[in-house]
């Protein structure tokens, strides 16, 4: 590689970065919202400032090369070191105004926030906000969000984090199911009938066996690991399920099943980069937020 003191422009290191992380031009065109002959040119023009091959082109995408390999260290560091100077400046800003980005798991996005994000653009309506579904964790250190909905504990580091509340859930099953199968009185009735579980995800098995039941997968006639999804199986009657009472209370197309259970309560947690905390307009959508979800208990 040619040690040149000339730095390379961002933008090059950038679409380098994406690149080497999705293995083609098309996969980092689409993660940068940029067009593939655009990110062509960019490790082109890299390429001829560094004086070395920064990939190999193979017939499924491309590889990184020895050079490749050796600067990829380097650009994460440059790319965390550019997020880190995105937030300090975002952080600066004292406008109520402006676009507040919240990330939540795909069930609470579909079920949970619109009618609170529906008020919060009612009482605060110089602030724009964006929803992004997601079921991973995104990266509240490289600005994927600016406040992070969770239900489980965040661990990252310059992370300020509130737990809101404790959600309830039931036990619940479509009336046409209940219809078709009559409806379980107790718990051993209920390991007769037809449930809708998870998947590879084992937080029902592991939940039920702390309530002493014995059950595995495959008691599970239906399974699924995304919970949106899980949730419409159970209104469309394929079995018993489980879901928060503030939504499946609300649902018309299902019934609540008193059972006895005592489920463990889900817990929410808010998070948000510490630099982003204290700007004015993400306050205010973290104090509505935080309200909002408590008023769902």
């Amino acid at each position: 590689m040619d040690n040149s003191t000339t730095l390379p422009d961002w933008s090059l290191i950038q679409s380098f970065l994406a690149v080497a992380e999705t293995g083609s031009l098309s996969a980092a065109a689409r993660q940068l919202n940029r067009s593939q002959p655009t990110l062509g040119r960019h490790i082109q023009t890299l390429e001829q400032d560094l004086g070395c091959q920064l990939f190999d082109r193979h017939p499924r995408g491309l590889q990184l090369s020895p050079s490749g390999t050796q600067l990829l260290p380097m650009a994460r560091e440059m790319h965390a070191q550019m997020n880190a100077i995105a937030l300090s400046v975002a952080g600066q800003s004292q406008q109520l105004s402006g676009t507040v980005r919240i990330t939540a798991s795909v069930f609470a996005s579909h079920y949970v926030l619109p009618p609170i994000l529906a008020q919060i653009r009612q009482q605060e309506p110089s602030i724009d906000l964006e929803l992004v579904p997601s079921d991973s964790s995104e990266n509240l250190l490289f600005r994927a969000a600016d406040i992070a909905v969770r239900m489980y504990r965040p661990t990252q580091l310059d992370i300020i984090i509130r737990h809101v509340c404790d959600l309830p859930l039931g036990v619940f099953a479509a009336h046409s199911y209940l219809n078709r199968r009559g409806t379980p009185e107790t718990i051993d009735e209920l390991l007769q009938h037809d449930l809708v579980g998870y998947d590879s995800n084992d937080l029902i098995l592991r939940t039920t066996r702390s309530l002493g039941w014995t059950v595995d997968q495959h008691d599970f006639a239906t399974r699924c690991d995304n919970q949106a999804t899980y949730w419409e199986l159970v209104r469309a009657g394929c079995g018993i399920g489980f879901s928060q009472t503030g939504v499946g209370r609300h649902d018309p197309l299902v019934q609540e099943l008193d059972l006895g259970l005592e489920i463990p309560p889900l817990p929410v947690w808010l998070a948000a980069h510490q630099a982003m905390r204290q700007t004015p307009r993400v306050s205010r959508v973290w104090t509505l937020l935080a309200q909002g979800l408590t008023d769902r208990q």
